[in-house]
């Protein structure tokens, strides 16, 4: 996988997503739905940029960047879903989302301390 080039492209998925929150969403959602959906980008955003950094820093596959990737997937793309759909359910698979994200930080993490990185 090439990590730069994954993340770089759901950054520009999170810039247009965000752009769409807050010119089309706004008089069409209620509030709180409008709050989850500026989440669902934030954690895409935040995590598309992990890719990217991680890209930078490992230049073979690593399983870190596949729990940011499936992170963004399962975190956001369920909120995305729940506000679309208007199906609370969706939000009971967030949280696995979420252990993705500390996952991939923890792995992240750890790359670096071996390769000496982190001292």
């Amino acid at each position: 996988m090439n990590w730069i080039s994954a993340g770089a492209f759901l950054a520009f998925l999170g810039v247009a997503l965000g752009a769409f929150g807050a010119h089309a969403l706004q008089e069409r959602v209620e509030p709180r739905d409008l709050e989850i959906f500026k989440t669902a980008t934030y954690y895409l955003m935040t995590h598309a940029l992990a890719m990217i950094g991680f890209g930078l820093f490992q230049a073979k596959e690593g399983w870190p960047g596949w729990c940011f990737l499936f992170g963004i997937f399962v975190f956001s793309g369920s909120l995305y879903l729940l506000v679309f759909s208007g199906i609370r359910i969706f939000g009971a698979i967030t949280p696995i989302g979420g252990l993705l994200f500390m996952a991939g930080w923890i792995g992240f993490a750890l790359e670096a301390r071996t390769r000496g990185a982190l001292k």
